[in-house]
């Protein structure tokens, strides 16, 4: 068992790494692994544009060297077994493999990469080609489709394979969609209309009608493209999605329109030095929020020098608060048609307003209000702004809620698509903002009741999903080790700190997910995916939520009924694996345990670090549950991250 000195001692060593982590202008950007995927999508999408660009000259100059510089880094990415993963971390997967096998060959590269191609395309085949990739996306179209579009342009699929999009539904107005059973997800109207026309184009429907209302509706979906398009060019900030819409305009002659232009800037502009791509520029406002809502918990936790300002009077900066208020969506958006009061997952003109991050910038918002409050450090502007900022951000979750009780993504009632569907997380997410703000709002807001009915079909519908073993499933995240590629103790967590900040740790969900919880522990005292690869993230998170339920000075809504015999050893071996990790320096190495969307893996490299700092911070908020002295008796335990 790790002493309470030792603990104090490590968090301490994290804060100081996570606050040294920020960027110059005060936020925490971070950086998300480079991506195989992303960067075939990009050597493709550039590939097709200097085959079929005018812009010559100095533009075909940059497409070529990012061409080439992009084949240099994918081939050092092959893994033994011949095919591609997504991260240098990653497993290899069919999609990600097609894609690369599809770039090579539209960069007519076939003769330079032989030996990359041969073994490629043998795991392709191996893994059961076409067949496997629509088994790994089931009924959602968002992504077999550009995929396989992807490789009907590099001539090793066949256009038949390709399913028809309706792009001319994209000329209808966006209150229409979540009617439509569209098959893709909200998010993907841009590919709806780009990859359908190259469907079109390409091999145009046998039936009169639909060809003639398709032709009709082409122009017209081209101008919904570009209002859609942000100032930035790149849709969602993401390479794979800009670089599949680009590719289609330019494979239909359409490499000049507006749309591929921007597109291409873009792509040019997001290659980093070593001629890769990430799946995304940043996640700058998920970051930070997830920094924050670490680093202002209630622990106290000194410099060594005496005199020397809190470490919270460091982080709470004004421009930090300016900056993340400025980050807030007030207008609606041209793209999912979202309302104004939400927040995206970065500062930059392609981010979405979506659950999570809203939820996520009101729990930092109100930690904020909370330690400038008390420590009377607010400007009557600033304290009036944030507040408003809160309602508008309240109000948004709460008319976003869909009728099953849970919370989507991005949009409301758009149906069963993964991501549009109800999540266990996201829903938990929003409980806890909510919750969180419920106290500090004057009750003229009109929102206390609101936050009341919400809350109580939130938890029905968590009730509802949790699995018989008592965990929770999930959306944003998963694990390359677990069967079914999930993580269950990424979903577990999240909602159990959630019951924990609600004060209902009696309740059976919350018993039987601790239960869970402390079952599926390793061996090492780590949590990860198959029992055996423990990973920073997932035991960080784990030791998080259980230190929920261990409070023993905490604000009088926490959850006070302490753990279990049983799950408090499983807690303390936790912390102890964390302890370890950090005297041994291996907590900062990150795992794949981030989807995108549509299974596209990412890993970004503040996750450990943000998620160990909570951990730590909460854990030592019980600290007569450790031992007093350096000398007490601990129980070794073997570090191994994945």
């Amino acid at each position: 068992m790790p002493t309470a000195q030792q603990i104090r001692d490590s968090l301490f060593k994290v804060r100081q790494e996570l606050l040294a982590a920020r960027s110059c202008k005060g936020y925490w950007e971070g950086r998300l692994a480079s991506s195989a995927l992303s960067t075939a999508t990009a050597v493709s999408a550039l590939a097709i544009l200097e085959e079929k660009s005018n812009a010559k000259g100095e533009n075909s100059q940059k497409r070529r060297q990012a061409i080439q510089a992009g084949l240099s880094w994918m081939a050092k990415q092959q893994n033994a077994d011949g095919g591609f993963g997504d991260t240098d971390l990653s497993h290899s997967n069919i999609a990600t493999s097609m894609l690369i096998a599809a770039a090579v060959r539209l960069a007519g590269a076939e003769e330079d990469y032989h030996g990359l191609l041969n073994k490629c395309e043998t795991y392709i085949s191996r893994q059961g080609g076409i067949t496997a990739l629509r088994a790994r996306y089931g009924k959602d179209k968002t992504f077999a489709v550009p995929i396989l579009t992807n490789c009907a342009l590099a001539g090793i699929t066949d256009w038949r394979e390709v399913s028809p999009l309706p792009f001319e539904l994209a000329v209808l107005p966006q209150g229409f969609f979540r009617f439509m059973r569209l098959p893709v997800v909200s998010y993907a109207i841009p590919a709806l209309v780009a990859i359908g026309q190259a469907k079109y184009f390409h091999d145009k429907p046998r039936n009169p009608l639909t060809r003639g209302l398709r032709a009709a509706a082409a122009g017209r979906s081209l101008r919904v493209l570009k209002q859609m398009q942000p100032e930035s060019g790149g849709f969602l900030e993401a390479t794979p999605l800009t670089a599949f819409v680009t590719m289609s305009l330019a494979s239909i002659g359409q490499a000049n329109h507006a749309v591929a232009l921007q597109g291409e800037e873009f792509l040019l502009a997001s290659m980093r030095d070593d001629g890769s791509w990430p799946i995304d520029t940043n996640l700058a406002t998920w970051n930070t929020t997830l920094a924050l809502n670490a680093l202002l918990e209630d622990t106290e936790v000194e410099r060594p020098d005496e005199g020397q300002p809190h470490a919270h009077d460091e982080i709470m900066q004004p421009r930090l608060l300016e900056w993340l208020l400025d980050c807030q969506h007030r207008v609606i958006h041209p793209y999912t048609g979202a309302a104004p009061g939400g927040w995206a997952w970065t500062d930059l003109s392609g981010g979405v307003p979506d659950v999570d991050d809203t939820s996520g910038a009101l729990l930092a918002l109100a930690r904020w209000f909370s330690r400038a409050r008390n420590g009377q450090q607010f400007a009557s502007r600033d304290k009036q702004r944030l507040i408003d900022a809160a309602r508008h951000g309240i109000d948004w979750l709460i008319k976003i809620q869909n009728r099953d009780g849970g919370w989507p993504t991005f949009c409301r009632g758009w149906g069963t698509m993964p991501f549009d569907r109800s999540s266990t997380d996201l829903t938990a997410h929003s409980i806890r903002a909510m919750h969180a703000w419920k106290p500090i709002l004057d009750q003229s807001s009109g929102l206390s009741s609101g936050i009341d009915r919400a809350t109580r079909r939130g938890l029905h519908f968590l009730a509802t999903s949790q699995r018989t073993d008592g965990s929770w499933m999930p959306l944003w995240f998963g694990n390359q080790h677990h069967p079914a590629e999930e993580n269950p103790v990424y979903g577990t967590a999240k909602v159990l700190l959630a019951f924990a900040q609600l004060g209902l740790g009696d309740r059976s969900e919350a018993v039987q997910g601790r239960a869970w919880l402390r079952k599926v522990q390793n061996t090492d005292g780590g949590w990860g995916g198959d029992g055996q690869q423990s990973s920073v993230e997932e035991t960080a998170l784990a030791v998080e939520a259980l230190s929920g339920f261990n409070l023993e000075s905490a604000e009088s809504d926490v959850a006070k009924l302490g753990l279990s015999k049983a799950e408090k050893t499983a807690w303390h071996r936790g912390l102890d694996w964390l302890v370890t990790a950090i005297r041994e320096n291996c907590h900062r190495k990150p795992s794949p345990i981030g989807f995108y969307f549509a299974k596209l893996w990412y890993y970004e490299e503040l996750y450990p670090l943000i998620f160990t700092t909570a951990a730590l911070q909460t854990a030592s908020r019980s600290r007569s549950a450790f031992p007093t002295e350096q000398s007490a008796a601990r129980s070794p335990v073997a570090v191994t991250t994945s």
